[in-house]
């Protein structure tokens, strides 16, 4: 794959997740990175894919954009992960190359694994068991690596060797050709299990104290059993890289867990909505749908990382949805993963506080909601249950409003719920391009 080592900060995590270890602990990060690689598939040329960088790094429990888990230091140089991922692999959604065409789409998966790295004075390796468990492809991956990491002033380097034992239907799924999707110029092909080799550097350079440069380079050489098919460009090497940013938000001031910490808890209720996102924002469109009439009840718990009193904060949410469909499908449970920015440095704000704020993370849902299913279905176009999760919101001091010191940190206002695929440009989400709106009311106040 195109990212096969750690940046880190502080001391490097000799894992396949890139983005382990990249914040400190306790903090969170936001960013973007721009994957670039010569696609595996006959005909498809570069493939570009757009991953959204979320993070938070706790000392046993942690969040990176296609990876969660906990995290157990046997001692100062060894650690052992267990964790939930999302696999960057799949057929393109868009222009699909003619080698591909009338074959049934490949999807992303999502894996369990596990991971144990040992590190030495000359370096660090790791060994990873990789299992799908959405019932994807069936197959599982051993991955074996080592890298070493150098450092000169704000630039960090680490060169990385890594060996993949992929099995015969982790290989099949994605590069075999089934009996029913042969042609002439297609036939039916099995791929084996094989091994695959990657030699890459991965590049870190600090801004400053909180934003990141990020870069690497890499070359796979694919094992035959997947360079021999004919939906395969049969290359000696694959060629990837990638570029991106990353801004760390640390706590303020440091937290101490042990002397308790803020929450804030979130009550909402919403209704599905036929607008867009941004009309939404603008005030210009706040239409319910008439037909579904979907609905949406959740509680979102948050923890804050950094608060100035007089104009702005950042907390971090955990929030868990139900979708009430209305008999259209069964009900269902959705979990939302966001960090959130508020500003209400406004002027009336030592009369009224006004918050205006911006959330985006990860929405996972057990089942594709039924507005979100149906409008992409009117379109043509794929669905996932993983998708990006944007919460804009607009509330005001209910204390405030009534003179109440006491309700002075509780509040009332809307928000939008929005799951979406980054305009069909992400791999993480399956290169989605559409989803789903509800508007709803809510009241957060803080413990």
């Amino acid at each position: 794959m195109l990212i096969c080592a750690a940046l880190a900060s502080g001391p490097a995590a000799a894992t396949s997740d890139f983005l382990s270890d990249l914040v400190g602990r306790d903090s969170a990060g936001l960013g973007a990175v721009l994957r670039i690689e010569q696609s595996p598939y006959r005909g498809e040329g570069l493939r570009l894919d757009v991953l959204p960088l979320y993070l938070y790094e706790g000392e046993h429990v942690y969040l990176h954009s296609n990876r969660a888990g906990l995290k157990f230091n046997i001692d100062p140089r060894r650690r052992v992960d267990v964790f939930i991922s999302r696999r960057l692999e799949s057929f393109p959604v868009n222009q699909v190359p003619s080698s591909l065409s009338g074959m049934a789409t490949r999807t992303t998966e999502s894996e369990a694994g596990v991971s144990f790295e040992q590190r030495f004075d000359w370096g660090k390796v790791f060994v990873e068991y990789l299992r799908d468990t959405s019932h994807t492809s069936g197959g599982t991956e051993v991955k074996l690596g080592y890298s070493r990491e150098a450092n000169r002033g704000g630039l960090r380097l680490i060169p990385y060797f890594t060996l993949s034992v992929r099995d015969s239907r982790l290989n099949d799924y994605y590069y075999g050709v089934m009996v029913s999707e042969a042609t002439a110029d297609r036939p039916a092909y099995g791929a084996g299990g094989g091994v695959n080799g990657t030699l890459g550097v991965n590049a870190r350079y600090d801004l400053s104290a909180h934003w990141y440069l990020l870069a690497g380079l890499s070359a796979t050489y694919w094992a035959s059993e997947v360079r021999n098919s004919p939906i395969v460009e049969n290359r000696a090497l694959q060629l990837a890289g990638y570029g991106g940013i990353a801004y760390e938000f640390e706590p303020s001031p440091p937290r101490r867990w042990e002397d308790g910490t803020p929450l804030f808890v979130k009550i909402l209720y919403g209704r599905s909505s036929t607008c867009n996102l941004l009309p939404i924002m603008e005030l210009r469109c706040g239409t319910l749908s008439t037909d579904e009439k979907t609905s949406i009840a959740a509680i979102d718990l948050g923890v804050p990382f950094f608060e100035n009193p007089d104009s702005w904060s950042f907390v971090g949410y955990v929030g868990l949805l139900r979708h009430e469909e209305r008999d259209l499908q069964p009900d269902f449970w959705q979990v939302n993963v966001y960090m959130k920015v508020f500003y209400w440095g406004f002027p009336w704000r030592n009369s009224v506080r006004t918050r205006v704020g911006f959330g985006a993370g990860l929405s996972y849902a057990q089942a594709v909601p039924f507005a979100e299913a149906q409008s992409q279905a009117e379109r043509g176009r794929n669905t996932s249950k993983l998708l990006q999760y944007l919460d804009p919101t607009i509330d005001v001091s209910v204390g405030d409003l009534f003179g109440s010191k006491k309700l002075h940190e509780t509040y009332f206002g809307f928000g939008v719920s929005h799951r979406s695929g980054m305009f069909g440009m992400a791999q993480l989400f399956d290169n989605v391009n559409g989803g789903s709106n509800y508007i709803y009311t809510y009241v957060e106040w803080r413990m």
